[in-house]
């Protein structure tokens, strides 16, 4: 069976509407665990609730980044997930988590990529009186939000209110995420090798 991890920091709204497409059937998989790198992160709570195994490792107790990440693929081994999806998960990873999932691992962000990579992207949208915001699931490469994109959706921005824009770009991703990682489960999104 088709198995996932899901990778957090906080709130945890997009592994909610993960967990809801996985109980109604729109994912054909499970989640084999929950990782977040803060130990008070409420997605927790979300992932014990559905009685799905958590993990938490605190990037705070690691000097170096790439001990973390580390750490990060020596707590997955056991669990052994075709697919790391990134719903929230705030870190930069380096290659020495990379290398290993490349191919299987993916992020969310809120913007049309490549517009906007990084942080405060609602602001720039508004900032710049973009008609247009949406959301973007990719491949995670070394390089900030840059990897080959895997879908988007878009909105037309009705509001100047960062709190209704969020709103609406969370509605977004809530839809087009799991829509994302059921295509890869069936095997109808992959990462094209260089060479291919």
């Amino acid at each position: 069976m088709f198995s996932f991890a899901v990778f957090i920091s906080g709130n945890g709204s997009n592994l909610q509407a993960i967990i809801d497409a996985t109980l109604n059937g729109a994912i054909e998989g499970k989640i084999c665990c929950v990782l977040s790198n803060k130990k008070e992160a409420y997605g927790l709570v979300r992932a014990k609730n559905a009685k799905i195994p958590t993990v938490i490792i605190e990037h705070d107790n690691f000097k170096k980044r790439e001990d973390f990440d580390d750490a990060l693929v020596e707590s997955l081994e056991k669990y052994k997930p075709d697919l790391i999806v990134l719903a929230g998960f705030m870190r930069i990873l380096t290659p020495n988590f990379i290398k290993p999932y490349r191919g299987k691992l993916i992020n969310i962000h809120p913007s049309l990529l490549p517009k906007y990579p990084g942080l405060n992207t609602h602001q720039k949208v508004i900032d710049n009186n973009d008609p247009e915001h949406g959301v973007t699931v990719h491949f995670v490469d070394e390089n900030l939000d840059s990897g080959p994109i895997c879908a988007q959706s878009s909105m037309k921005v009705k509001s100047k209110d960062i709190e209704e824009l969020e709103k609406s770009i969370h509605k977004l991703e809530h839809e087009l995420y799991p829509k994302v990682i059921q295509d890869f489960a069936k095997g109808n999104l992959k990462l094209r090798k260089e060479n291919e």
